[in-house]
């Protein structure tokens, strides 16, 4: 089979046909029909992560926002079959763990990152293996083309994991989202769609027109002529801050700007990973938080067991994640589109749908 495979940090990857993927006893193989690209994709094509002893190895395949049909499983298997349609969430649970029992597996200590550890090779390829498939693997509702169910990725399902699980943002509050990539775009959409008042803020004008476009109430470029920082301006929108506010970027300044942003016991959601430049750490105005009783939450991806509260979300709402969908792509495209994402050219979310290109 096809896939594309890191040789070396920041260089082209490497399309070429490897072995296909055969399941253990408790796995499911999925042929993939489309797998999003992503700024984490760029993250560990950049090789970052080093400083938490989080690098992406060499010769891992990359690509963890999949959707497809499975076509094979081990005999341990029992909920899904050959023909079933799925999406597989990036991060994978054993199943058995005590976050895992408790719906948390996004956070289990024995799981597993979709391309993004040896363990468990990516889906920049025509099949990939899911361990622990009767847990990870998530039906696809037949209105949700595969195309769709990629955008969700792990932009729709972090977003909504950190706005709706994390922070409990609801009607009527007000939303910061810093940041107006594929995560952002997702957060304004799925704050619109939760009822949440939204101000969106990037230094793009085209991608602040598309917020406004997917729900956002509020513009802020912070770029254009205006004497006072983003956080004052937010809390002019805002009749004196925002209830959540999430960082959807990972900078040191748009994680204070939206720390800053955010009323008297307000919550600050992170969602951004840091680059090489912050190296895992940001300073943050502690003392300023401990005096207005701010929280500063952490969010990553989602659960397998809350695809349903999604899904039922967008049924209900009518969201539509292929809106975000900019660009479908081949796998010999992939690497020129992470390059774009060194200066932040991608707009919206960008798909593989051609796995022999």
């Amino acid at each position: 089979m096809r896939a594309a495979i890191l040789r070396e940090y920041g260089e082209p990857l490497a399309v070429r046909d490897v072995p296909a993927p055969q399941p253990g006893p408790d796995e499911a193989v999925v042929r993939v029909a489309a797998c999003g690209v992503c700024r984490s994709d760029w993250h560990a094509w950049m090789g970052h992560g080093e400083w938490a002893d989080d690098r992406v190895p060499r010769g891992q395949v990359l690509g963890h926002e999949p959707a497809g049909e499975v076509v094979a499983v081990g005999g341990e298997v029992d909920r899904f079959g050959p023909g079933d349609r799925v999406v597989v969430p990036f991060s994978l649970g054993d199943g058995t763990c005590p976050y895992c029992r408790r719906g948390a597996g996004n956070v289990c200590a024995d799981g597993r990152a979709l391309g993004f550890e040896a363990a468990a090779p990516g889906a920049f390829a025509e099949r990939v293996a899911v361990p622990a498939a009767d847990y990870n693997l998530v039906e696809r509702p037949p209105w949700l083309d595969a195309t769709a169910a990629a955008a969700l990725g792990c932009r729709y399902m972090t977003a909504y994991h950190a706005l709706a699980e994390r922070a409990g943002l609801s009607g009527g509050d007000r939303l910061a989202v810093h940041g107006c990539g594929g995560v952002g775009l997702s957060a304004v959409q799925l704050g619109d769609a939760l009822g949440a008042r939204v101000v969106a803020v990037d230094v793009d004008d085209d991608a602040l027109s598309l917020a406004g476009d997917l729900g956002a109430d509020r513009l802020v470029n912070p770029e254009s002529p205006s004497a006072e920082p983003v956080p004052e301006r937010i809390r002019e929108h805002t009749d004196g801050g925002a209830d959540v506010s999430m960082d959807a970027l990972g900078i040191a300044e748009t994680c204070r700007n939206s720390v800053r942003s955010v009323r008297p016991r307000g919550t600050h959601v992170q969602v951004g990973l840091t680059t090489d430049a912050e190296r895992g750490e940001v300073s943050l105005p502690t003392d300023w938080m401990t005096r207005w009783e701010v929280s500063f939450l952490g969010a990553r991806g989602m659960p397998p067991t809350s695809y349903g509260d999604l899904f039922d979300l967008i049924e209900a709402t009518d969201i539509d994640p292929g809106a975000l969908v900019a660009r479908e792509l081949s796998l010999s495209d992939v690497s020129d589109r992470l390059a774009a994402m060194d200066e932040y050219g991608v707009k919206g979310v960008e798909v593989v749908t051609d796995f022999e290109g």
